[in-house]
């Protein structure tokens, strides 16, 4: 049957009356579940018991989850709520299945946060970071860090998480810097990382080059102004929305086959409010149908206008600082980017040279992450890394199928970055993070510096000034925390890791980089086999969540009021793959319900002796019920283990929840009281067959919720813990007569209750009634049957006066005095009425001769299979009708 590996109790409590030690463990059971009190006890245990971290000389086979590391500077949202507690249950899933699994975390140094919150600091008494200088403020943003940095791993704690904290990882920790400067070396030597002047994400009060990630992009209001250049046959009109960069045009371009402008391509036209005349350039890039076909090119402030300059090697004028003021003398000379805006918009509307104006103007704008300050394109000389190999090579591991990403439609988004990547500029003008190795000689000389290499001394040498972008570093994460370029045990151990899971909304800042860096360091050795996507956790309604908005919702203060389980389970219940994830209180307050409803059915489980000691009763000393559940028991089993290998959380938590709370709860246990009630050997069977059953559905529910279950596990069996506890396997043990059985009580039961809510009788009434089971399978569960309907036995003058006839068997009742026979009657009419309805649309369907010979076969088997359970209800409804008293 099931699997009987299972941990059992050792000391001396398992020698004596079973049934009187689960009477026992129920009694110290509080009779309601408060997750505060468990908790974070629990959790503490079992982390000093060294239930997580992993042993490299293991000869168990390895299991790796890479974290993604969350910034020093962050706390624990929704969103890491959610990933945390999917990473957590595979994990917890696979230690259990036998494996050495290592859940490693970490954070990263996130070098533009941090520099600003300590910038914060340092400004609010009086200070900015130039007044300490570069090394003492480095000092201090270190200070802060051990102060304030990381308390997102102390929030990870009450979630649950079930990491190795033995090998919590930090960016900027000695052994990562080691790996960042050997890889830097490497893809220096290998021509791989150059400097270049090129286009950039500038932000001038950040003053540093920003990543993609770092750029928010959202519709702002401005002016879209047309402006004349030129004079007579030699003028042309363009379009834009940043009118102070005219000031650095050196060209308008114009596509090569537009016949409006073939007389100016290749001659020069005055640019208005300067004395320098500029050329007409034919580029394919331009759109003719786009506005009037023409476009202003600046080339050191517009990226596509950079790519447009190259071709046509046209000079890169910078006519602003890094802080956004103008550099060009003239009016405009010292004016911020805006004000010189409406200035030179002024200028041109004196000299005439406005065409037309639109305000206000959406149009997308980009934004610093940080500071929320409008992004500067920008012209600056950086450092980049040339991705056009690496990307090939992150492209190809997941064609080859080395690394597999789930669900499978996601490859399309992932091969859409890496196919198009772009040169990666990897420069920083901060001082928080990785300094560039680099250092600079006295005569022009340019040198890498490894990480075991003592770098150039004597006049005139100095170090790089910039330091790296954050996702350089953390793109090395899935093996410089495992010791690289070290061969450790446990680089040896753990590397492949076997799964990331992670957002689908940094594909390619961040999968993408830790692919091409781990196929570059690893020799052609993917990082993951798997990367399972996400999508973002949304409210009730779908709606992002966003700290501005009042739909955003600290879990930390769900976990204070339903537990961490509650707020776990409603987050694994509604991760469909790929998908976002919405999410409500009244969720987790459902989720709440169904930790208590654990709770209860298996403290009353331990109230009537419930135990795993011993064999499972042979199939003949057990009742339907036992052998029904039992064969439930496994299935599921099954069912969950594939939607496990699978990634489908919602669907393998939907089928848990269902079968804990619907088969085993509702049904199993309540019909276990029944036998438990008469005594006996059936008895003792039901009570071994239900301690089984709590063990094997504790097993299953404690990834997802871990801290009720093994508290609860823990009593019921006596063992250590459940996070050491066996994975249960399918024992392949089905009973479909049972199962069939068990159905059709089922479908009594279910039927009578409705005719009684039908009819107002409360839930807890009795009425008296008599059953006519000869002949059936329920014979065998009379008293079950009367018990779970609240039926008595019928006494002397007993007359029905409503009559259900129901999967073979008929229960009468009489109602009198409790029941509305008018309503009743009305009731049944209206659901006879639809019946018939649907005989004759399926008569008339199977009838034509026509939409036979048309139609598949399935479509006529269903229609078939309809028109049977009609007539099926017909009858029904008509017995029904007819055992009414008269009225």
């Amino acid at each position: 049957m099931t699997d009987m590996t299972n941990q059992r109790p050792t000391d001396d409590t398992s020698k004596g009356n079973s049934a009187e030690v689960s009477v026992e463990n129920a009694a110290a059971l509080p009779t309601t579940y408060a997750p505060g009190e468990v908790e974070g006890e629990l959790y503490e245990r079992w982390v000093s018991r060294g239930y997580f971290t992993a042993d490299a000389k293991s000869d168990k086979p390895p299991y790796t989850i890479v974290i993604p590391p969350p910034n020093v500077t962050g706390a624990l949202h929704l969103g890491h709520a959610f990933q945390h507690t999917l990473m957590d249950a595979l994990t917890r899933r696979k230690r259990m299945q036998g494996y050495e699994a290592l859940w490693l975390p970490g954070m990263d140094h996130a070098g533009i946060a941090t520099q600003n919150r300590v910038e914060q600091q340092l400004a609010a008494s009086g200070q900015s970071r130039h007044d300490l200088g570069r090394e003492a403020f480095v000092e201090k943003v270190w200070e802060w860090k051990e102060n304030y940095g990381g308390q997102i791993l102390g929030q990870m704690r009450r979630l649950g998480d079930g990491v190795d904290w033995s090998r919590e990882r930090f960016t900027m920790d000695e052994g990562l810097s080691h790996a960042v400067q050997t890889i830097f070396k490497k893809l220096f030597d290998d021509g791989l990382i150059y400097r270049a002047e090129r286009i950039i994400n500038w932000c001038p009060r950040c003053l540093t080059a920003l990543s993609d990630i770092e750029v928010e992009h959202e519709d702002s209001p401005g002016e879209l102004v047309s402006i004349r250049y030129g004079d007579g046959d030699d003028s042309i009109v363009v379009a834009t929305t940043r009118a102070e960069t005219m000031l650095g045009d050196t060209a308008v371009a114009v596509h090569p086959d537009d016949e409006r402008y073939q007389h100016l391509i290749g001659r020069t036209i005055a640019l208005p409010l300067t004395d320098r005349r500029i050329p007409v350039v034919a580029d394919t890039h331009v759109d003719p149908e786009f506005g009037t076909g023409a476009v202003k090119v600046t080339p050191a402030h517009d990226p596509n206008d950079f790519a447009i300059g190259q071709r046509h090697n046209l000079p890169n004028l910078t006519v602003m600082d890094e802080h956004g003021v103008i550099t060009v003398h003239g009016p405009f000379l010292g004016l911020d980017r805006l004000e010189a805006r409406s200035a030179v918009v002024g200028e041109l509307r004196e000299q005439g040279r406005i065409v037309e104006e639109k305000r206000p103007y959406m149009h997308a704008v980009g934004h610093c992450s940080r500071c929320h300050t409008i992004v500067e394109p920008r012209l600056s000389l950086q450092w980049w890394v040339k991705v056009e190999p690496l990307a090939k090579a992150a492209g190809d591991a997941v064609r080859d199928g080395r690394t597999q990403i789930h669900p499978k439609e996601m490859e399309g988004r992932y091969f859409a970055w890496v196919d198009n990547m772009h040169d990666w500029c990897i420069s920083r003008q901060l001082w928080w993070g990785h300094r560039i190795p680099v250092w600079y000689g006295p005569d022009g000389e340019v040198v890498c510096v490894g990480p075991d290499e003592q770098p150039p001394s004597g006049e005139g040498w100095t170090q790089d000034n910039d330091v790296l972008d954050t996702w350089f570093s953390s793109g090395l994460w899935p093996f410089s925390t495992l010791g690289w370029p070290e061969q450790t045990p446990d680089l040896e151990k753990f590397y492949a890791t076997d799964v990331l899971l992670t957002g689908h909304d940094i594909i390619f800042f961040w999968v993408a980089r830790m692919m091409m860096f781990s196929l570059y360091a690893m020799d052609g050795q993917a990082p993951f086999h798997t990367v399972a996507l996400t999508g973002l956790v949304r409210d009730q309604f779908g709606k992002k969540m966003s700290k501005s908005n009042p739909n955003a919702v600290d879990p930390l203060d769900w976990m204070d009021a339903y537990g961490a389980d509650a707020v776990r389970f409603t987050l694994a219940r509604g991760a469909n793959p790929g998908a976002d994830v919405p999410i409500g209180e009244e969720w987790v307050q459902g989720s709440r319900n169904f930790c208590n409803k654990i709770w209860n059915a298996t403290r009353f489980a331990l109230m009537n002796g419930a135990t795993v000691e011993g064999p499972l009763p042979a199939p003949e000393e057990m009742t339907a019920a036992d052998r029904w559940i039992l064969s439930r028991l496994n299935a599921t089993v099954a069912e969950v283990d594939a939607l496990y290998d699978d990634y489908q959380f919602a669907k393998l938590s939907d089928s848990l929840f269902h079968f804990a709370w619907d088969e085993v709860f509702d049904w199993y246990v309540e019909l276990s009281k029944t036998t438990l009630a008469k005594g006996g050997p059936q008895a003792d069977a039901a009570r071994r067959v239900l301690g089984e059953v709590l063990d094997v559905t504790l097993r299953l529910l404690h990834p997802i919720v871990p801290f009720v279950t093994d508290t609860l596990w823990t009593t019921l069996t006596g063992a250590e813990s459940l996070v050491i506890a066996e994975w249960p396997k399918d024992g392949g043990y089905r009973d479909a007569a049972a199962e069939a059985e068990i159905a059709t009580l089922q479908q009594v039961v279910t039927e009578v209750r409705r005719f009684r809510s039908d009819q107002g009788l409360k839930p807890g009434q009795k009425v008296p009634a008599s059953l006519e089971l000869a002949g059936t399978t329920l014979l065998a569960h009379e008293d079950a049957i009367r018990s779970l309907l609240r039926l008595t036995q019928p006494e002397e003058g007993f007359a029905a006066t409503a009559s259900l006839p129901v999967a073979g068997a008929t229960v009468a009742l009489d109602l009198s005095g409790t029941i509305d026979v008018a309503a009743e009657r009305k009731r049944l009419e209206k659901d006879l009425a639809v019946a018939e309805k649907e005989r004759t649309q399926t008569a008339a369907k199977l009838g034509n001769e026509g939409f036979l010979a048309k139609a598949p076969e399935d479509v006529v088997v269903k229609i078939r299979a309809r028109q049977q359970a009609a007539e099926a209800d017909i009858a029904r409804i008509t017995a029904q009708l007819a055992g009414l008293p008269k009225a």
